[in-house]
């Protein structure tokens, strides 16, 4: 219950602190006079849509603040928020603030900061607002819906269909992607076993096999070259023809000479042996320069053997854009991605297995929630025909009609609400067919019956009784007061009945304040006003209208007269 309500600086409100009463309570005024501003307060401290609009011109900073009584379900969701629950209940507040062309929004509870779907949720079960200009909410499918599920209490059901269809798309989804998977590997197998198959023809080994087969070609290519050149250095080293002496010859005569000397003075003895070492060494070039000489041959068929070869390797280098031993080890790469292709996965047998489960499980689920729904169906349409009756609709007709449709996160199932007011007429869509009126008491009808299973506190009608008068009106009036008796009601109206039957009455109006001297400083404010009894009657018989004073304040006691009967009765 909505215990209390203080705004500062909200759009026309510069300052009020509202207290409201359990059961029914009244907001009167002439039209345009801010009534439905209290309401949007409300809306915004409960997380509605903030602008900079809502904050009073000429002001930085609006603050609203509501104070609720606490039922069992709000207090498990704080407990279940870490919001702590004080002794004066729960305090939801919110501050707007603007700046640089746009708002900043902050949203407590008991102090504590929280963001804007906690709040959602948190008001959902504290606050129902109801406006006859809801036709666009109650045209909605998927209200329709909800609302029924919300009357079967078939919230538990609907989790479970959530959690089927969760597991249905999961499974679907990995069959797509195993799918998908084998495609991709298929093509990618069919690449892979092109490339090994091309690669492993050309039987590749060695990363330097280019670079050995250019070395080998250019010695066949220059072979009798290199024979002449290899005779002629051997002739230079070890074993000249007699028209020059060789370098052997030359070494071997120093050494003699400075054998000869070192017999006289040992300072030769280094000198010797540099020259010994240097004839050995020479004397060994000679012979392995002849050795390579005497095997060199001239061999046509290799040479063409290597030039086909050298050819092939480049040609696949420039194929696969590699050199020879990026090559070599993308050949190694494939053969191990063909091994892993090749191998044992996940089948798409199993996960077409799987998923044929998991959709059996969603339909399963789902025919469970269409029971359920059509249970529930029978007795909205049971109730809601009962409560409509005493609203001089006799005989209309109601039905929460269900038809099939492929399983979804909420079922299986479309819900549409058909409505005939006028008998011979055929059920038709509500929003099609019900006029504002009809429409009025179809949504306080409607309300009355969710008060048997929503827990929220309190119920806010904004001119529910917009287009009915008399005998209707009255209706309308004692149904209020029939779910004030359950639920806190706080309702904006212009009929004279319905304000009759309050338990708390309060009078808004706009006036005009002057903070200066001068007409600009002029302000329009909004003031909200309890009502005594003397105040009261005041104030019906100005909404009665059309009748002098004294008829008018006479009007306005009977009225209060037939509330107090209908409350004793």
């Amino acid at each position: 219950m909505l215990t209390s309500l203080k705004i500062d600086n909200f759009t026309l409100i510069d300052q009020l602190d509202l207290s409201l009463q359990p059961g029914l309570n009244v907001l009167t005024g002439e039209t345009g006079a801010g009534k439905s501003i209290i309401l949007d307060a409300i809306d915004t401290v409960l997380g509605g849509k903030a602008s900079g609009r809502l904050v009073r011109t000429g002001e930085k900073k609006a603050l609203i603040e509501a104070t609720f009584q606490v039922p069992p379900p709000v207090t498990e969701w704080l407990s279940a928020n870490d919001i702590p629950l004080t002794d004066g209940g729960l305090r939801c507040s919110r501050e707007l603030t603007t700046g640089r062309g746009s708002v900043r929004s902050r949203s407590r509870l008991n102090d504590v900061i929280v963001k804007k779907n906690q709040l959602e949720e948190l008001r959902r079960l504290l606050v129902e607002i109801t406006a006859q200009g809801q036709t666009v909410q109650l045209g909605s499918l998927d209200a329709q819906r909800d609302w029924l599920d919300g009357f079967g209490g078939n919230q538990q059901q609907r989790q479970l269909v959530d959690q089927a269809h969760s597991a249905a798309t999961s499974a679907q989804q990995a069959l797509e992607r195993r799918r998908r998977a084998e495609q991709q590997r298929q093509q990618q197998l069919d690449l892979f076993d092109y490339h090994a198959q091309d690669l492993s023809s050309a039987n590749l080994q060695d990363p330097e096999e280019l670079d050995r087969l250019k070395q080998e070609h250019q010695r066949l290519s220059h072979s009798v070259e290199l024979q002449k050149q290899s005779y002629d250095a051997y002739q230079i080293l070890y074993e000249s023809d007699g028209s020059f002496d060789s370098c052997s010859d030359l070494l071997g005569r120093v050494e003699q000479m400075l054998s000869s000397m070192q017999r006289f003075d040992d300072q030769v003895t280094p000198m010797l042996d540099l020259v010994s070492d240097a004839l050995a060494q020479v004397e060994e070039a000679g012979r392995q320069v002849n050795t390579y000489g005497e095997n060199l041959e001239t061999d046509p068929v290799r040479l063409a053997e290597v030039e086909t070869r050298m050819g092939y390797l480049k040609q696949l280098c420039r194929k696969y854009g590699r050199d020879l031993p990026e090559l070599i080890e993308y050949y190694q790469e494939i053969q191990v991605a063909l091994d892993a292709l090749n191998g044992d996965g996940q089948s798409i047998e199993a996960l077409e297995a799987a998923h044929e489960n998991a959709q059996s499980m969603l339909d399963e689920e789902c025919a469970k929630l269409t029971k359920l729904r059509k249970k529930a169906a029978k007795r909205l349409e049971s109730q809601l025909i009962d409560e409509l009756k005493p609203l001089a609709m006799e005989r209309v007709k109601f039905k929460a009609d269900l038809r099939s449709t492929a399983p979804q996160s909420h079922g299986a199932d479309v819900v549409e609400f058909l409505f005939s007011p006028n008998p011979g007429e055929p059920l038709q869509p509500l929003t099609e067919t019900a006029s504002g009126g009809e429409m009025s008491r179809f949504l306080l009808a409607f309300k009355a019956c969710f008060t048997k299973v929503d827990p929220i506190g309190t119920l806010i009608f904004d001119e529910i009784d917009v287009g009915v008068s008399g005998r209707v009106a009255q209706t309308i009036a004692e149904k209020l007061y029939q779910l004030s008796q359950h639920r806190q009601v706080l309702c904006v109206t212009h009929q004279p009945l319905v304000a009759a039957m309050a338990d708390a009455h309060f009078h808004v109006d706009k006036q005009v304040v002057s903070n200066g001297k001068k007409k600009t400083d002029e302000r329009t404010v909004v003031r909200v006003t309890g009502l005594d009894a003397t105040a009261r009657r005041e104030e019906l018989a100005q909404l009665a209208g059309g009748r002098s004073h004294q008829e008018g304040i006479a009007f306005a006691e009977s009225l209060l007269a037939q509330a107090a009967t209908i409350r004793q009765a």
